[in-house]
């Protein structure tokens, strides 16, 4: 997949804005806004970001050869914005125990009881 070149996307970006009213940079009035590769709008002058995507699609992690990148997968759905907790959520268990099987103290088990009324 050839990404295109600056030439390009400047050309794309004009006649767009050709289309739209004309959009100028806050901060050195400018018109020179240019679109770049993560789909944020740029001022080519002062390099001011006016507008810029925040979803990254991205693999939350590295790999650095082939079966890395092969044993790596997501799981659970992606993360959204119009969730009050961005679609991370969190089960406590009901189970008095801790991640390696031994039993909480009466401190910790009051503790995960008032953390379970709040979540419910």
């Amino acid at each position: 997949m050839e990404r295109p070149s600056r030439q390009r996307q400047r050309e794309r970006d004009t006649e767009r804005e050709s289309d739209e009213e004309a959009i100028t940079c806050p901060e050195c009035d400018s018109g020179e806004i240019v679109t770049d590769a993560d789909q944020e709008l740029v001022c080519e002058d002062c390099g001011l970001v006016l507008d810029e995507q925040t979803i990254d699609r991205g693999p939350e992690w590295r790999a650095f050869n082939h079966s890395e990148r092969q044993s790596k997968s997501r799981v659970g759905a992606p993360t959204t914005k119009t969730m009050h907790d961005k679609g991370l959520t969190t089960t406590i268990d009901w189970k008095d125990k801790d991640a390696y099987g031994r039993s909480l103290s009466s401190e910790k088990r009051s503790q995960m009881h008032r953390l379970r009324k709040w979540q419910e």
